[in-house]
């Protein structure tokens, strides 16, 4: 059974995203990672980096396939979980903990609004199956 964390918010395209305050805490759901398998790579920005909402941010390489990491709203890079770097494995035994991918700043957070909550993303992934 896919883990969905109540109080973070989720893009479709597997992303997730803890709000406090005007900064947000990046990773990929539990779906995503179970999709992917044995998480062997990962590819991060670094701090100051800016993107849009939707915007290529990393990559993710499994075993199986590798995916793009799109950022679920805009703004800077405030810091990259480097200990993925060497333990990409984290994604696959902690995706909502150890292994947030990058902390950042929020640029707009209206994009906020755009987002679906557990219970939407819940639904979502039953209907993918």
């Amino acid at each position: 059974m896919t883990q969905i964390i109540d109080g973070l918010l989720y893009t479709e395209d597997d992303e997730w995203i803890l709000v406090e305050g005007d900064e947000g805490t990046v990773g990929i759901s539990d779906y995503a990672q179970n999709s992917l398998s044995d998480i062997v790579y990962l590819e991060l920005p670094a701090a100051g980096d800016t993107f849009a909402a939707g915007e290529n941010f990393g990559v993710v390489e499994s075993v199986k396939a590798a995916a793009e990491l799109l950022m679920p709203v805009a703004g800077e890079v405030i810091s990259a979980n480097e200990a993925l770097i060497d333990n990409p494995e984290l994604v696959n035994s902690d995706p909502y903990g150890e292994a947030w991918m990058v902390k950042i700043r929020i640029s707009n957070p209206a994009e906020l609004e755009g987002l679906m909550d557990a219970a939407a993303y819940r639904i979502y992934c039953d209907e993918r199956g």
